[in-house]
């Protein structure tokens, strides 16, 4: 079945044109600074962060199946302003929801989720409590006063959940003067958005922000955790997002229904081939011998990832020939496994990565992230930007009766204080 989604209004994306092309992130925080005042008064001194999206060019899926995937952060994100309190008090606030901020007590924060924005960021606080407690500095912590915005499109497939918690485990590591290592604050962020708020995600999106670098893609094998850079060619192409605008309001679930029947795959063609630890282990010809005793959904799942893995292994190899055709060859096919066999594109998302295969200029598209909605991922030619966004547009606009957000990101070097 189909997961209901919404259609999102731009308005509420961003404070920024759909012009903007590059993030001015100074003058971003000044202003997030000036509405830190506004909702919590004036007082000490206020630090600023900024955390990146990421947008997945290839390795869809995989990474909780063990397989590499080829992210890189773009320069659009998550603001945060901190201040400290002298109370135990921990207030999280956002400039992008209208709910109440949330407040709570360093001496008994919360045990459960509330389904609301602030489990990412509150998880976050949890697992930081927990390491102080660890080695005895639990109540050298002080209260913070927290305020969040941005520009990240929510629910659009750039990760904004792991932006938002990798920013807030550098925010608080920052203001609490933990010390904590670059890989630290990065798992700390993984564990709220699995064992806190309940989406059974992969390494990728933590990693792919906490690890950013400009200019490159992240080459992550999710089975080993080994990572290296991957030369990307700016000064020839341009990563372009389309934004449906198709919210998903009920992914959570219909993401861990995937995973599990991932998991179910792999529970079955495990027992086949006993080497494999994972479903990326899976040689196809186990998968074509062995298919039959898998369930339809299961089969489907499976002849997914495990050619996936193959046209990611091929993607790099023809990045790193300068073959970008190739790559883009890849990002299509990977989009028609997406829509065809995970069963995870909408029509708004199949009827961008269309489009873009008839844009001249474009040479490569697919949905990135989880799917169910959010965005298509774009390499293009430098100079064919307009001609494809004009494309995409036209193209969209008869067919849904609203234009699409497409927009061209710059890269980020990952989650930092901002210096007033």
């Amino acid at each position: 079945m189909r997961p209901r989604v919404s259609v999102g209004s731009p308005d509420r994306m961003s404070a920024h044109s759909r012009s903007e092309t590059r993030l001015d992130v100074a003058g971003a925080l000044a202003s997030h600074a000036r509405e830190f005042e506004r909702v919590f008064g004036g007082g000490s001194h206020t630090r600023l962060f900024f955390s990146p999206g990421r947008i997945n060019l290839m390795g869809a899926h995989l990474d909780y199946n063990g397989g590499p995937v080829m992210p890189t952060a773009v320069d659009r994100g998550t603001f945060i302003a901190v201040r400290a309190r002298r109370d135990r008090r921990v207030v999280l606030a956002s400039t992008l929801e209208d709910s109440k901020a949330l407040e709570v007590d360093l001496d008994s924060l919360p045990s459960a989720r509330m389904a609301r924005w602030s489990d990412y960021p509150l998880g976050v606080v949890i697992e930081l409590a927990l390491i102080a407690r660890a080695s005895d500095r639990e109540k050298e912590l002080s209260g913070l006063d927290v305020l969040f915005g941005g520009n990240l499109p929510v629910g659009a497939g750039l990760s904004s959940s792991a932006s938002i918690c990798v920013g807030t485990a550098f925010a608080l590591d920052a203001a609490w003067k933990l010390g904590l290592a670059r890989m630290d604050l990065v798992d700390a962020a993984l564990r709220a958005e699995r064992n806190f708020v309940g989406v059974q995600c992969g390494i990728m999106d933590p990693y792919a922000v906490g690890l950013a670098r400009s200019n490159s893609l992240l080459w992550l094998d999710c089975k080993d955790r080994t990572y290296s850079y991957l030369p990307l060619d700016t000064e020839t192409l341009s990563i372009g997002v389309a934004d449906s605008l198709v919210r998903r309001e009920l992914a959570q679930g219909a993401f861990n229904e995937r995973v599990a029947q991932c998991r179910e795959a792999f529970e079955v063609l495990s027992r086949r081939q006993t080497d494999a630890t994972c479903l990326r282990d899976i040689r196809f010809d186990t998968l074509t011998e062995y298919q039959h005793e898998l369930s339809s959904t299961a089969r489907k799942r499976a002849h997914h990832v495990i050619p996936e893995v193959a046209r990611t292994f091929a993607a790099r190899s023809s990045l790193q020939r300068g073959d970008a055709e190739g790559f883009g060859a890849e990002m299509f096919r990977t989009h028609a496994s997406l829509r065809d066999l995970f069963e995870v594109s909408v029509p708004e998302l199949d009827t961008l990565v269309d489009s873009a295969a008839g844009a001249e200029g474009c040479l490569g598209a697919r949905l990135t992230g989880a799917g169910f909605g959010g965005c298509a991922v774009l390499l293009v030619q430098k100079g064919s930007e307009a001609s494809v966004q004009a494309r995409l547009t036209l193209d969209f606009t008869a067919r849904f009766g609203r234009a699409p957000r497409v927009d061209f990101y710059g890269g980020d070097s990952g989650p930092r204080e901002i210096s007033r």
